[in-house]
């Protein structure tokens, strides 16, 4: 065997351990939470590092205690669910609509400051949420929107517009100007070139934008946390689950099967989306 044929065995083996080694890190933790989240919790406290469970151990008792309403003695998480749910899509299509001109403005028309664009949206995350979170409590106090979804929804929309403009303008800069001037010689006005021409064009970054707001919206807990904590009623999941969390009398395996409801929505969305999301992250990385 030469020394080129060893070389290439040696690394396509260690490429397949690396990515099985990553697989067992990622996997594992929510595996483990889905056995925890379908054994009683007798059988758990009795041998808490089964990471097999017989086929009569499984209970789905814990998933309804879950979802269960308080007034019927569960944790109510379906009301957490569509507060979440209302939240998220929300802040995702207000994001969208109003990231897609403004990506666009930014990649094809030339206006003072443009160059500074980019420095603007990003330099927002150059600073912690604690430090917007307390002048951000004020000013949607005095409006009286602390407490409502609503002024939940405006809050997820200022953190996650500035990556969703700079994400979308990437990709919008990567479409040929020609295809726009063609629409144009046709007699497409602006409006009519981006929606025939830049958006269908656009689709895969726009989903791949569209899940990233998504998932900062449903699982985020800090402004959630400061603007619902005296409405229950309003909560969304990540406030119940850290609920259970604190809660000294639930049972683990019901903490479990609340951290399934929180993050199967999530991993459903990914997979479904996998190859827009992967056609999205990587639109724009390159020119030409």
């Amino acid at each position: 065997m030469d020394r080129d044929l060893v070389e290439t065995v040696s690394l396509r083996w260690l490429r397949r351990l690396v990515i099985a080694a990553f697989l067992v890190v990622t996997v594992f933790p929510f595996y483990y939470m889905l056995v925890l989240s379908v054994r009683p919790i007798e059988r758990l406290l009795l041998d808490p590092g089964s990471l097999v469970v017989g086929f009569g151990e499984l209970t789905v008792a814990t998933y309804a205690e879950v979802l269960k309403a308080t007034d019927d003695g569960g944790q109510g998480f379906l009301t957490f669910i569509r507060n979440s749910g209302v939240v998220a899509v929300a802040a995702t299509v207000l994001t969208l609509v109003v990231a897609i001109p403004g990506a666009y403005a930014v990649a094809r028309l030339r206006f003072f400051g443009r160059r500074q664009v980019d420095f603007l949206f990003l330099a927002v995350y150059l600073f912690p949420s604690i430090v917007i979170a307390i002048p951000l409590f004020v000013v949607f106090s005095l409006a009286e929107l602390r407490g409502s979804l609503f002024g939940l929804v405006l809050v997820y929309i200022s953190q996650t517009l500035p990556v969703s403009v700079y994400m979308l303008r990437n990709y919008f800069e990567t479409i040929p100007v020609s295809l726009e001037e063609s629409a144009a010689i046709d007699g497409a006005g602006r409006l009519g070139i981006i929606r025939r021409v830049s958006l269908p064009l656009a689709m895969p970054s726009i989903m791949a934008v569209a899940l990233y707001d998504f998932m900062i919206a449903w699982n985020e807990f800090l402004f959630a946390l400061l603007f619902l904590v005296d409405k229950p009623d309003r909560w969304t999941v990540s406030l119940g689950l850290s609920l259970l969390a604190d809660g000294v009398e639930v049972p683990k395996t019901v903490l479990m099967a609340g951290s399934v409801v929180l993050t199967l929505p999530i991993v459903i969305l990914f997979f479904a989306s996998e190859r827009l999301l992967t056609e999205g992250l990587t639109s724009g990385a390159e020119k030409g």
